[in-house]
């Protein structure tokens, strides 16, 4: 299975039009590619896939239900199994998996993660969008390296310490309210736990390998104990309840920050943060463009849907060099008549302005 790039213009738990988060698309039932599958199978031209599709035309009177069994979909030598949108209900039959390395169940009535034990080879399992309420039952896992349980029901998060060769873990949309029991996962690079019920940003120390951070969509009031994540390049915090930009001071390497949809009143204390490429600032309350001079590295700047009105904030925009995108659009400003015409010739250099790409 590929691994979903984060991009500003894909599918976040945040805000669609402006944030980035983890793209997921439902994919039909299938399975490994048909090399995989047994001999006598491919000389009868017949998959995984074909093999579902037969079972679930067949006649229900015989099942008595419309929901799948996973176990018929199953041969010992797949190492990529996917079998996304199958209504299925249980994780079952996977003790023959023994050369399985990614595993997906997107999509369907899984409540509860069990029977995974002998799946050691695991790289990567992914149970986005189920019925499940716990996470348990994955010690066994520990060469397990992507875990996706978004959009599910999960409340708290557990029984993760054994997976300290975990890189990326997905907590989109559940019920989570706490930051906790991540000591273990030393090699965590991105942690999505956008859409939950968490107040306060805490327990991260231990993530010193961290790159990715995703936070939108919570109660958050406060930037907060993130000094040791010194490898943190994304960060993103977009629709919570911020009123200030602060606790960033030792996040030298930040090359992305994403605080939209927030409270905030004034542009400060960035000073560390002189490798950022992009800052988005959209959606709040500020009313000067101040305090980014020094961001010479800086490509997109997104500061629409504030309450910007002096032009002269603007000539800021010759310090960046680099920069190729603005958004402005919906800020005083934005009503002058001669609005584009001028941010060009502050700063020539621009790609795009708003929605629209510069005429060169």
């Amino acid at each position: 299975m590929a691994d979903n790039s984060h991009n500003k213009a894909d599918y976040q738990s945040i805000d669609v039009a402006s944030s980035p988060d983890r793209v997921s698309f439902a994919k039909p039932c299938t399975s490994v590619d048909p090399t995989t599958q047994p001999e006598e199978l491919q000389q009868q031209g017949t998959t995984v896939t074909d093999m579902f599709i037969e079972n679930a035309s067949s006649d229900k009177s015989e099942t008595n239900q419309d929901d799948t069994d996973m176990k018929s979909f199953l041969t010992p030598d797949q190492t990529v199994v996917d079998l996304n949108h199958c209504r299925i209900q249980r994780i079952e039959g996977c003790e023959i998996l023994e050369n399985v390395e990614s595993l997906g169940l997107r999509n369907n009535l899984i409540k509860k993660l069990e029977n995974l034990e002998r799946l050691t080879s695991l790289r990567e399992l992914e149970l986005y969008d189920n019925q499940i309420t716990k996470i348990e039952n994955l010690d066994s896992l520990v060469n397990l390296e992507i875990l996706d349980l978004s959009f599910n029901r999960i409340t708290q998060i557990e029984n993760l310490n054994n997976l300290v060769n975990l890189k990326k873990l997905y907590l989109i949309n559940n019920r989570i309210s706490k930051i906790e029991n991540l000591d273990n996962l030393v090699n965590l690079e991105t942690l999505e736990l956008g859409s939950n019920k968490i107040r306060v940003i805490e327990n991260l120390d231990c993530l010193k390998n961290l790159h990715s951070l995703f936070l939108g969509k919570n109660k958050i009031t406060r930037l907060q104990n993130l000094d040791k994540l010194e490898n943190l390049k994304l960060f993103s915090i977009q629709s919570n309840r911020l009123t200030k930009i602060e606790g960033l001071d030792e996040l030298k390497n930040l090359e992305e920050i994403y605080v939209s949809h927030n409270g905030i009143e004034k542009i400060e204390n960035l000073t560390n943060n002189i490798n950022l490429q992009n800052l988005d600032i959209s959606n709040n309350r500020i009313e000067r463009l101040e305090n980014i001079g020094h961001l010479i590295n800086l490509l997109e700047l997104w500061a629409n849907d504030n309450k910007i009105s002096s032009w002269k904030d603007l000539e800021i925009l010759k310090n960046f060099p680099k920069l190729e995108t603005v958004y402005f659009e919906r800020n005083p400003i934005a009503n002058d008549p001669m609005y584009r015409k001028k941010i060009v010739l502050l700063a020539p250099h621009l790609k795009q302005i708003d929605a629209l790409l510069c005429k060169n």
